[in-house]
């Protein structure tokens, strides 16, 4: 039977069992009209391997859809759901709502948490049905993400400054919901309503080269004009291609002094990574770990606390004014010349992925340039 032409669709006679048509092996779409005027409710049917069944969930009218768009959407959402059910994914008898698939993507991705907490779980987006989502309802949770302000400092709490959301921010912010809604629904039909995806497509060129660079010299002038509780936190950013983040975030516990191994445990990815280092770097994280609890912040404030974006970047720009450096220095302009010169010095591009957690192509995107110029040097030593 085919389900795809509206007029068979309207010619069916309504019963409690639905008409199928098989989708794949495994995989079918149901359809049953409706006893009163109005379109008819669609289900996905799937073969369990695990449970030696097959497993069904109800897909709704589809009402909102033109009637010819219908059989697209439906069955883009059967066939994630039968991919769902082999691969013993999500339970989708338990996501009801876009806050129910955040949390489940969260549960596995908890740095994310925070965000969806403010973007969504927080947001009307978060109460709409997981089948009724449709492209509309994300363009206008985009507008209004677009229009909140980026989060400031606390230190600018007290002006009333507010800043806008940059390109890159809003990508960042977008990738969570996406990649939640990708778990438990397929991608719509291009151009149509089904087509939720397309209101979470990433704004092109936003991450710009970081060009504000600072040599070792000058990165060891930030240190020393440093105040004495900041200066470890900072000499640290400016030695080890890690996120101030995760360094603010890293206890005790997670420096090995017998092996000179430092784990990264909550960073970007998610994974937990070993770091193997220098004498020079050993040797300032075991004075930070030295005499203090396992689970003790490894980088303290004079009062004891951790480190947090809300007070890390006072002392960085203050350091930066009495050596003299250029303004618009942060905590990320360390990690970005950190990188840089290892760029520079020749280190292979998985490598520095593999150190900064993360991707070889953002890596080749922002440094391959470096990597270009080192090879013209080296040709240019071949001229005879």
């Amino acid at each position: 039977m085919d389900l795809s032409r509206v007029a068979i669709r309207e010619s069916l006679k309504p019963r409690r069992e639905p008409h199928w048509q098989r989708v794949h092996n495994g995989c079918f779409l149901g359809y049953r009209p409706s006893k009163r005027d109005g379109p008819g409710s669609w289900i996905a049917r799937a073969y369990d391997p695990d449970q030696s069944r097959y497993k069904t969930k109800s897909l709704g009218d589809l009402g909102d859809l033109a009637p010819r768009d219908r059989f697209t959407a439906a069955k883009a959402q059967a066939e994630a759901f039968a991919e769902k059910v082999l691969s013993g994914g999500y339970s989708h008898e338990r996501i009801k709502t876009v806050e129910q698939a955040c949390r489940a993507y969260a549960a596995k991705r908890p740095e994310e948490e925070a965000r969806l907490e403010r973007l969504v779980y927080r947001d009307e987006i978060g109460r709409i049905p997981i089948d009724k989502v449709r492209r509309h309802h994300l363009w206008e949770w985009r507008k209004r993400l677009e229009a909140t302000p980026a989060r400031i400092g606390i230190e600018e709490l007290s002006t009333g400054e507010q800043k806008a959301r940059s390109p890159a921010t809003i990508n960042r912010d977008i990738v969570p919901l996406r990649a939640a809604l990708m778990k438990v629904l397929a991608p719509g039909a291009p151009g149509t309503e089904a087509a939720w995806q397309e209101a979470l497509r990433p704004i092109k060129n936003a991450d710009r080269q970081r060009t504000l660079y600072l040599d070792r010299k000058q990165r060891q002038d930030l240190v020393n004009a440093s105040t004495c509780d900041a200066q470890p936190f900072i000499k640290a950013l400016c030695m080890l291609p890690i996120r101030p983040g995760a360094m603010a975030r890293m206890a005790a516990a997670d420096f090995d002094a017998r092996t000179s191994e430092l784990t990264i445990g909550k960073d970007k990815s998610g994974r937990a990574r070993k770091v193997l280092l220098p004498e020079t770097a050993a040797k300032l994280i075991a004075q930070q770990s030295k005499d203090k609890l396992p689970n003790a912040p490894l980088f303290m404030r004079a009062n004891g606390a951790r480190w947090t974006k809300d007070n890390w970047n006072k002392p960085i720009k203050a350091a930066a004014v009495r050596s003299g450096l250029p303004e618009g220095i942060t905590a990320y302009t360390l990690r970005h010349s950190v990188l840089t010169d290892l760029a520079l010095d020749g280190a292979p591009i998985l490598m520095i992925a593999q150190l900064s957690d993360t991707s070889v192509e953002m890596i080749e995107e922002h440094y391959g340039h470096l990597r270009q110029e080192m090879a013209q040097r080296a040709l240019a030593n071949l001229s005879l």
